[in-house]
């Protein structure tokens, strides 16, 4: 395991035991989050994104922020649904957040996944074209993004313009030399991960999947990374691809951390549906003394196959547990896991 990073869902509630009570509080924490997880060695800080929920949506700006803020984490996404973006605009935007923080961002995108409201992007604008589905759409959206990230102009520009043009074809500004190489997509079954090794695109693979075998989740897991590394490698692309799985990990080291997880330990992989249609298969949580972890953690195909790991944090307990919770791993757990 070459890298270890956090996942907030960035939820908030009016509840009394919830720290973030508000989208302003959500946002800010996960900012002095992201700055306290970098002081802590912290390689990465990722985001939920999830529209007409209580929880962080539009994600630029809270990338942004993070990216002035801090100097050396990555700063990602987990991920974008393509259904509801404008891929010009998202150019342009991710183009600008990229450049604030330095070549810093690893987004992760998607066609998405069941969300709020029915039909959610139609009124962000979009339909899906004729014998398209919703899915589809999602994946045209990703391939435009793609595309104008390269850089190529593709615009004619107009013969009298308020300022001077460069010579030829006009591209989106800003552009972010390399973030191309950074977008990650999220694949819940193993066709759509294949697809993204033909696209080119990095791996992110969640807390759950498809059930496609009938294995337990890590195994599944380990046989869909696979099938993208041998996409990956009959695609012919030249640079090493990278590949995250998120995990809910905590290690149980005061009486806190057991009053809070201390029920998780033990737990078992889930099955149910997360679409009408799509049998699914959940990864169980990891909670037990550091020693333990170490050895459970060991056991899981898909951690070994993946170069990043994400842990999934209980956001709504505050900026200063989530670093007791992110420190606890770092010192307790992942030296025994081969990191750094």
């Amino acid at each position: 395991m070459k890298k270890i990073g956090f996942l907030s869902f960035g939820h908030w509630s009016n509840h009394p035991a919830y720290k973030t009570q508000t989208g302003g509080d959500t946002l800010l924490q996960s900012i002095d989050l992201a700055v306290a997880a970098e002081q802590l060695g912290l390689d990465g800080a990722y985001f939920r994104v999830h529209h007409f929920a209580r929880q962080l949506a539009s994600p630029f700006p809270l990338l942004s922020a993070i990216g002035a803020k801090t100097n050396k984490i990555e700063i990602g996404t987990g991920v974008i649904d393509m259904r509801y973006e404008n891929p010009m605009y998202m150019v342009e935007d991710a183009g600008a957040a990229d450049l604030i923080s330095g070549g810093r961002l690893q987004l992760g995108i998607s066609r998405g996944s069941p969300e709020q409201v029915i039909d959610g992007w139609r009124h962000f604008g979009y339909e899906p074209a004729d014998g398209e589905t919703d899915a589809d759409m999602g994946r045209r959206h990703a391939l435009d993004f793609l595309n104008k990230l390269s850089g190529e102009g593709f615009a004619e520009p107009n013969p009298y313009p308020m300022f001077p043009n460069p010579p030829g074809l006009l591209r989106l500004e800003p552009h972010s030399e390399g973030l191309r190489e950074r977008i990650w997509w999220g694949a819940a079954s193993n066709a759509t991960a294949v697809w993204a090794a033909e696209q080119g695109m990095n791996l992110q693979s969640s807390t759950l999947k498809y059930d496609e075998s009938g294995k337990p989740f890590h195994i599944q897991q380990a046989e869909q990374i696979r099938l993208y590394k041998e996409a990956w490698k009959k695609a012919g692309h030249t640079r090493e691809p990278r590949i995250s799985v998120s995990r809910s990990i905590f290690a149980l080291v005061n009486d806190q951390d057991k009053y809070y997880f201390g029920q998780q330990a033990g737990s078992a992989d889930k099955i149910g549906n997360i679409e009408a249609d799509k049998r699914a298969i959940f990864g169980k949580s990891y909670a037990a003394e550091p020693d333990q972890l170490i050895k459970e953690l060991a056991q899981d195909e898909a951690i070994q196959e993946a170069d990043t790991l994400l842990l999934t944090i209980p956001n709504t307990l505050g900026v200063d547990y989530n670093v007791h919770v992110l420190s606890s791993i770092l010192e307790h757990v992942a030296p025994g896991l081969g990191w750094r």
